[in-house]
């Protein structure tokens, strides 16, 4: 595996996570400039944005994670708490922060919300794939001992495993192209690429949240599903609805 620590600056560590993480956000600012005309949305409004997507995703993710998943750890390590570079950032968190966030934003500039939301999930959708390769080179939610070929050494774990942050970076980037793709659909109503997002990508954590090797006490499992499962499992519920009234339209 690779060392996850890039460059010491003194005490100062950089890390490819964190490095990562970064060029999420950066590559999807960019994402967003070239978007921002298809949706009919000011690029200005796009600067305007950035700072709300950024404080929501990792605030909302980090306190998800502190509450619901490693709380033992970070309320005897508190300032661990703000060590967001060393990773630690659950999804469903952000997911939350996000949109709620992004309401927030559409109101303050009288911006229709799904039409908003529909943009942002494009580069959103790519941005995660950045993440989780982070955390296959952090060795952090590492897989299940596995003797497929494909198998990995992580550090700090004995025998080989499931990449599993791989499948799931390459389940985003697959999601990434299918929203992409439905910007060229015809009569496509406000909210498609949005819920389209929320669903596919909560089919894709269910099921490679299966190949994981969680340590007993991070988060709950109830029926043999972790919270990740459950949380997708709700979201997959929720979207089916709004889902199935768009698409009936572009028949």
């Amino acid at each position: 595996m690779v060392n996850p620590i890039l460059f010491d600056l003194g005490p100062i560590e950089i890390r490819y996570y964190g490095v990562l993480y970064a060029l999420a956000f950066l590559v999807g600012y960019f994402i967003l400039r070239k978007l921002a005309r298809k949706f009919n949305i000011k690029e200005e409004y796009i600067d305007d944005y950035m700072p709300y997507i950024i404080i929501a995703d990792i605030v909302g993710a980090r306190l998800f994670e502190v509450l619901f998943y490693n709380s033992e750890y970070y309320f005897a390590n508190p300032l661990k708490i703000f060590a967001v570079w060393e990773g630690g950032l659950a999804s469903h968190g952000a997911i939350i922060t996000i949109i709620l966030a992004t309401i927030w934003f559409c109101k303050k500039r009288k911006i229709l919300f799904y039409n908003f939301a529909d943009m942002i999930s494009i580069p959103i959708a790519l941005g995660a794939a950045f993440i989780r390769i982070g955390n296959f080179i952090n060795s952090e939610l590492v897989g299940k001992i596995t003797d497929l070929p494909w198998a990995v050494q992580f550090l700090g774990y004995e025998g080989s495993r499931h990449p599993v942050q791989i499948y799931q970076a390459t389940g985003h980037v697959i999601i990434f192209f299918i929203l992409l793709s439905m910007t060229k659909l015809k009569n496509i109503k406000e909210g498609t690429i949005f819920w389209s997002l929320l669903f596919i990508d909560s089919i894709f954590r269910f099921v490679t949240e299966f190949y994981k090797d969680l340590p007993a006490d991070y988060g709950f499992v109830y029926l043999g599903l972790n919270l990740a499962q459950w949380a997708s499992l709700v979201i997959i519920m929720v979207s089916i609805k709004p889902l199935y009234d768009r698409f009936k339209l572009l028949k």
